[in-house]
């Protein structure tokens, strides 16, 4: 499984909104000046993630973007699944709505990949955003 521009712009993105919790809503221009991001993507990317409750946004000339939840309360894996989709190494393995397979029950692969979408999974459901921001310190 390799993550598209989507997925690492998305978690530094949103890393970006963590670190600044509390100070308000945050531009979007900033956020992309800070992170290195085209803004026209950046909005398709906060898009999704503010339709998946990830984020928030606040109108008017002081607005911008915050959090949808509390920095503790969002896990990699959350944002990485609003872009990306499901985890899986392959299609007959995906977390929602596995691809049927005419050898689904006499694969010897399956649990290769199956313990591969497990890994990953594990792994970025267990950090969140304020894991980061603490290893970032």
């Amino acid at each position: 499984m390799k993550l598209s521009t989507k997925g690492q712009y998305g978690v530094r993105a949103m890393m970006d909104l963590a670190q600044h919790t509390g100070e308000g809503p945050i531009s979007l221009k900033s956020v992309a000046k800070r992170q290195a991001i085209s803004e026209p993507y950046l909005e398709q990317l906060i898009s999704s993630l503010r339709k998946a409750g990830l984020v928030k946004s606040v109108r008017g000339v002081q607005g911008g973007y915050t959090l949808g939840r509390e920095p503790d309360e969002i896990r990699i894996g959350d944002i990485i699944r609003v872009l990306e989709g499901p985890i899986a190494p392959v299609h007959c393995v995906s977390e929602r709505d596995p691809a049927e397979c005419n050898q689904l029950h006499t694969c010897m692969t399956r649990p290769v990949w199956e313990k591969v979408r497990d890994s990953i999974a594990g792994v970025v459901d267990a950090i969140t955003l304020a894991d980061l921001i603490k290893d970032e310190r």
